[in-house]
């Protein structure tokens, strides 16, 4: 057997992994600070942080203060050892990025672009949008450490195949991962746009939230989950697709006793585009529902705060069972203002158990663009920067 504490084959690497994770809050600590928070020996520490810095992931931040003799040297986290490909795809467009390992976005690019176009077409496109970034920091290919890639539908994460996604033709059970690799042979991780959606938020704007539920609604309706701080994918990675879920029966809804829609039919942009035209007003999808909420058209905003209802009424079951911190409501319909929030909040807490309410905050994302894009970096840094990642890293330095 083999002692962990001494290492394996390089002595002092194995357990790397642990170290690195206390330094990657980017705080500068010498190594007896390391051996005082972890308890090993100091020579264990050392051997550790020395192998750490032969991979790069550490770096030295200059002397602490002396207490007498020779002052100790720190070590910090070293974000530039690497580099990570980010990639959020929607319906009709692609943000591509390159961030480094603490997901810190370097620089970024978005264009138009078909999903439905098929995952050839789509992923050549963005590849050479990642190539063009990495030119352009003056990245070599060498320090790409990984490629996160969020995508509009349903994914198998373990394989990083989607599966039957509605609005991805010719995307079913296609190896993404694979198809990458053929260019960028590294890590490939494929998810649900709103999971990775979710992870960016949590970072941008409630970093120590760790109960949170981020809501997408567009032309789909999706949700990511956040619980105890952990993106929760499910046992095959459909964890939170909400938009499915048929949306319990209100006497306060302008829908009929037997009307068994689902909420994406019922609370959709496309949906709500639906039924202004049945109204006689020309919306044909999400982007003129926005346009005419925005121009104070009272159709349209009663439509999309009865929309707001309706997400609510599911919301409320998801509040009672999970008792989120925070519930933020995001997607193209959410930033025509203020009436689906309204909507949302007004059955929420109406409909939910006083206790799982009483702190819970629903809110309008803020993120910007570049929320998915930093949710697949995060995703990436946290399978590439973990603890075994680390370990097999400092090994083969």
């Amino acid at each position: 057997m083999v002692d962990a504490a001494r290492g394996s084959g390089a002595a002092g690497t194995t357990g790397a992994g642990e170290i690195f994770q206390i330094l990657r809050d980017g705080r500068a600590r010498t190594k007896a600070e390391l051996a005082t928070l972890t308890g090993l020996a100091r020579s264990t520490v050392s051997g550790r942080v020395d192998a750490l810095l032969t991979a790069g992931l550490v770096r030295p931040a200059g002397e602490a203060v002396s207490t007498g003799g020779r002052p100790p040297a720190r070590v910090a986290f070293n974000p530039a050892a690497g580099v990570v490909l980010a990639v959020d795809l929607g319906a009709t467009h692609a943000t591509v990025a390159v961030a480094d390992l603490a997901a810190d976005i370097l620089v970024s690019n978005t264009h138009p672009l078909d999903i439905a176009d098929g995952p050839e077409r789509v992923l050549d496109s963005v590849i050479a949008e990642g190539v063009a970034l990495l030119e352009r920091c003056g990245t070599a290919p060498e320090r790409l450490v990984g490629v996160g890639i969020g995508v509009p539908g349903p994914v198998e994460h373990s394989t990083g195949r989607p599966t039957n996604p509605p609005i991805m033709p010719g995307w079913d059970r296609f190896d993404v991962p694979r198809y990458v690799q053929r260019t960028f042979d590294v890590t490939v991780l494929v998810d649900n746009d709103v999971n990775i959606l979710a992870l960016g938020e949590q970072a941008l704007g409630w970093p120590g939230v760790q109960d949170l539920v981020y809501v997408k609604v567009a032309t789909g309706i999706g949700a990511g989950i956040i619980s105890g701080g952990v993106l929760q994918r499910g046992a095959q990675g459909s964890a939170g697709d909400m938009g499915h879920v048929q949306v319990p029966f209100s006497h306060d809804s302008p829908r009929p006793p037997g009307d068994e829609r689902d909420l994406e039919a019922i609370a959709s942009g496309t949906a709500i585009a639906a039924d202004l035209r049945a109204q006689g007003i020309d919306a044909a999808g999400s982007s003129d529902v926005v346009r005419l909420v925005r121009s104070g058209h009272p159709a349209a905003i009663a439509a999309t705060r009865q929309a707001g209802r309706e997400v609510g009424e599911v919301l409320a079951t998801v509040v009672n069972m999970l008792n989120p911190s925070v519930i933020v409501i995001g997607g193209s319909i959410a930033r025509a203002g203020e009436h689906l929030l309204a909507g949302v909040r007004e059955v929420v807490y109406r409909r939910s158990i006083p206790l799982a309410t009483q702190h819970l905050g629903i809110v309008q994302s803020q993120a910007g663009e570049t929320a998915g894009v930093l949710g697949a970096a995060i995703m990436v840094t946290q399978q590439v920067l973990s603890p075994s990642a680390v370990d097999a890293r400092a090994i083969r330095a």
